[in-house]
Order: structure tokens, then C-alpha cells, then sequence
């Protein structure tokens, strides 16, 4: 009877590899016309074929999308209608949210040329506004208009001012926007920079740092002060309830998203400070709360002249935090913006000081006083970058071969592509996966091998990792069978 049983088990084993033999044989072949396929589209000395790419990278799994500023992602349209949510109106004369009054009947009753503030939808249907207030509160037209024509770094970092009065307020329906969008074009995954972490100041704190004789012992005692201030813990309180009321109905079979609270890097010290140490401690309070973040253009003087003090801050709460990840903006610098002892130290002293387990930007690595040593470090202790090449592009002039993700190619450091402000850009991650293989003529298990890093390298807990790659398996087998399919099919 044993042997009997032995002999079914093994040819229940046997029946078993067989069938699968002919899906995997299937499987290997799709994922091979897949690659024969997508080296068309990209071939050495000839034009990229950028609408065929475009649909390549809107259909292909590309699992998350790692450096994503929630209120930078959201699109100015968005923002218009909750305008009209909210009751306000948009002021012609400067194109901001005015939330001090509401629109009378008799001010919408006039014709739109005489009317002194604007509905979101009366902007929608004025051309000539709407053109004028893209090139305000995004990155739209910039290179082909003749309006106002601010650096383009200004032009970026001022789009935000435009549009914060109504983007706290609508984080629900925001959120899932951008969920259904992801859905759209194949993101799994988006770890979302999400609402400045609560703040506070003391102006005694400040006074020190400013002098250069902050210490650990200083840090230890605005710890403790920041413990015992009911407003603040109150505000901590407020920010968990947020996460946990915007997060409904967000995590599904087919996204997840996860929030990171953010400190504003130009700030006065004590309140960059008490910013670090809300979100250390909102890190630890709420799974969905993965990691933490320090933000804001970072060669303003503020910026610059606090970064190593910045970094100081993060290793004494690394020290008491040892479990939270951080995800840090450093080295978003290029030549010119900055004296050039300012390009120096800023991704080293991210992961050498601070203790990033990831890094945003990073385009200042060839001018750190030694790159080779920074990237071998990188590459052995699998810190990525986080690339994002349209921001890059516009805010720093920096593409092509100029791109430091030529070094990372070269030198093995991990990296992923991500989205930055999507909303500001006017693009999305298939767009920056686009950019990606137009300039640089990737083969398709390198594409490929980014989708999977995005989710390995995220801060998400280990069990939702495997979920989202074993999912991202299955997704990547549909994907290569249709284009496998299409290929066959297509005449060329």
C-alpha cells in the first residue's frame, strides 16, 4: 500500500511538471518576443519610436512609484473644481485662490470680462485665463510662451503656492484620483510625500543653532519640551486621524499606497526640528506611515546653510528611532545654482550622517568631493536613487547624457524611475519610463528589472512586498503574452 501510494505521488509529480512544462515554454517565449520586440522601438542609431514606446510603457506593469509629492501630483484641473467646492474663486489679477469671499449671484451674472475673480469652471472656459493659469500653477508651455518667464526652478517651486489653499482640504477625493490614474496606466504602488508634519518653534533653540553650538543634548531637551506641549502632540494626533480617514478605500487587490510626512527644509531650525520629530514618531505609529522625509529647494540660502545641522538632526532621532526608513532629497543641486563647495557633501553626508536608506534626486554625484567611494557604498549597501527625470530636466537642466544615472548605470548603484510632481510636470510615470528609453536605449530586462525595484527598494513591510511582486508576476506574464500576440500580428 505505501509503495502504490509513493508511486501515485510521483506521478501526480510528474503529471504536474509536464503540464506546466508547455506555460512556462510559453511564458519564456512571450517574455523573448517581448524583448525582440521592444529593442525595435529603441535601436542603436536610429530615432527612438516614441508613439509605439508611449504605448509600450502605458500598457507595461511598472509596479511603484517611489518619490511622489501628493499635492505636486495632483493636475490644476483638479485643483479648479475644488475651488468651486470650497466656494472660492480664482482672482484674475494674480492667479491666486482668493478664500475670502464667495461669488455673489451678481458678481455671476456679469460677463466673464468684467469680473474680478473666477469660478474653477467660468476658468475652465476662459481660454485665454486657462492658458494663463497653467503657465502659473504648473510647468505647461513654458519653453513656447510669452506670458512671464521666471527661472525655471522659480517657476517650479512657486506653482505650489498657488494651489495649497485647496489641497489639505480635498486629500479624499485627491487620493483617489490619483489611485484610479495608477490603476490607469499600471502603477501598483505609490509612496506618497503627504501633508507637512506638525510644527513648532522656539526661538531659543534657534538662537543656538544659528550660533553653530547646537548639540545632541540640545536636540534631547527640545525632544522633551516638544513631548510636554499639548498643542503639538494634539497636531501629531490630527495628522495620524488624517492618514487613517484619507486611506479608506484606497488599498485594494490591485494598488496600495503609503504615506511619508515631510519636514520643510528652509524653515528656521526648531521648526525643521519639531517637523523631524512629529514624523519619526508619526512613523512609528501607523503602518501606513512608512518612512520620512525632508523637503523643499534645496539651494535657497536657508537650505544650504542648514543641511549639515539638517543631517545632524536626523542621526539623533535615527538613534532613538533605529526602525524608520528615510527617503531624503539630496544632491537635487547643479553647476551654477550653488557655490561649488555646495555640491560637495550633500549625498554623503544624506547617507553617511542621516542614515537614508534611500535617496530623492542625487544629481549632484559627480561634483561630491568622492563619487566613486559614495556609489561603491551605495551599490554595496543597496541605497537608491530616486530618479526623475522631467523634474530634472526642468529644474535643473540636466538630461541626457548630462544625467547622472549614466553613473548610476555604470557603477552598479540602484536606482528607480518616479514621477516627483506629476501634476507640476504635466506627465506620469509611463512618461517618465519614456524618457527613460528614448535617451538611453535600455535592453527590456532592464525596464523590466526598474518595475520590480520599485517595489523591492520601497518601505513597504516585507509580507506587502511579496504580495504586490508576486501579483506584479502574473501582471508582467498578461503583458508579455499580448505584445508577444500583437507583434506576431503586426505588419511591418
Amino acid at each position: 500500500m505505501k509503495k502504490n501510494l509513493v508511486s501515485l505521488k510521483a506521478a501526480a509529480l510528474a503529471a504536474a511538471v509536464f503540464c506546466a512544462m508547455p506555460q512556462a515554454q510559453a511564458a519564456n517565449a512571450n517574455e523573448e518576443a517581448t524583448k525582440r520586440h521592444f529593442a525595435t522601438l529603441v535601436a542603436a542609431g536610429k530615432e527612438p519610436k516614441l508613439a509605439e514606446l508611449t504605448m509600450f510603457f502605458t500598457l507595461m506593469p511598472k509596479g511603484g512609484d517611489l518619490h511622489h509629492h501628493y499635492s505636486g501630483a495632483i493636475y490644476a484641473e483638479q485643483y479648479l473644481s475644488w475651488v468651486d467646492k470650497e466656494g472660492f474663486c480664482v482672482n484674475k489679477s494674480n492667479y491666486q485662490i482668493d478664500t475670502s469671499k464667495t461669488l455673489t449671484k451678481t458678481e455671476q451674472a456679469k460677463p466673464l470680462a468684467e469680473r474680478s475673480c473666477l469660478s474653477g469652471v467660468d476658468t475652465l472656459q476662459d481660454n485665454t485665463f486657462l492658458a494663463n493659469l497653467l503657465q502659473r500653477w504648473s510647468d505647461k508651455d513654458f519653453y513656447n510662451h510669452s506670458a512671464i518667464q521666471s527661472p525655471p526652478d522659480r517657476q517650479f517651486f512657486d506653482t505650489f503656492a498657488y494651489f495649497n489653499p485647496v489641497a489639505s482640504t480635498n486629500a479624499v477625493d485627491g487620493l483617489q484620483r490619483l489611485k484610479q490614474r495608477a490603476i490607469q496606466e499600471n502603477v501598483s504602488y505609490i509612496e506618497t510625500i503627504y501633508e507637512i508634519a506638525p510644527i513648532a518653534q522656539d526661538a531659543d533653540f534657534d538662537k543656538k543653532a544659528l550660533s553653530g553650538g547646537v548639540s545632541d543634548a540640545d536636540f534631547a531637551a527640545l525632544s522633551a519640551k516638544l513631548e510636554k506641549d499639548q498643542a503639538f502632540q494634539g497636531w501629531i494626533a490630527s495628522y495620524l486621524k488624517n492618514v487613517d480617514t484619507v486611506s479608506v478605500g484606497i488599498d485594494d487587490a490591485n494598488f496600495t499606497l503609503r504615506y511619508q510626512p515631510f519636514a520643510l527644509r528652509f524653515l528656521s531650525p526648531s521648526q525643521v526640528y519639531a517637523q523631524i520629530v512629529s514624523s519619526f514618531k508619526l512613523a512609528t505609529s501607523n503602518p501606513k506611515i512608512v518612512g520620512v522625509n525632508i523637503v523643499g529647494q534645496e539651494s535657497v540660502h536657508v537650505s544650504m546653510r542648514d543641511y549639515a545641522l539638517h543631517m545632524q538632526m536626523f542621526k539623533y532621532l535615527k538613534s532613538k528611532f533605529p526602525q524608520v526608513k528615510l527617503a531624503l532629497h539630496a544632491g537635487e543641486l547643479s553647476l551654477g545654482m550653488v557655490e561649488p563647495e555646495g555640491l560637495t557633501f550633500h549625498i554623503k553626508d544624506a547617507i553617511d550622517v542621516a542614515g537614508a536608506s534611500r535617496i530623492g534626486h542625487g544629481m549632484d554625484i559627480a561634483h561630491e568631493s568622492n563619487p566613486l567611494a559614495i556609489m561603491k557604498k551605495m551599490r554595496d549597501q543597496k541605497i537608491p536613487v530616486e530618479v526623475n527625470l522631467s523634474s530634472n530636466d526642468f529644474i535643473l537642466g540636466i538630461k541626457d547624457q548630462a544625467h547622472p544615472v549614466t553613473l548610476f548605470r555604470k557603477y552598479g548603484v540602484p536606482y528607480v524611475l518616479s514621477t516627483d510632481d506629476a501634476g507640476v510636470s504635466r506627465n506620469n510615470l509611463s512618461g517618465e519610463y519614456v524618457l527613460y528609453a528614448a535617451r538611453y536605449q535600455p535592453d527590456y530586462a532592464e525596464v523590466k528589472k526598474l518595475s520590480y525595484d520599485s517595489i523591492r527598494y520601497s518601505f513597504l513591510a516585507e509580507a506587502e512586498k511579496q504580495r504586490i511582486l508576486k501579483a506584479l508576476d502574473g501582471k508582467f506574464a498578461k503583458f508579455e503574452a499580448d505584445i508577444a500576440g500583437a507583434a506576431a500580428n503586426s505588419k511591418r
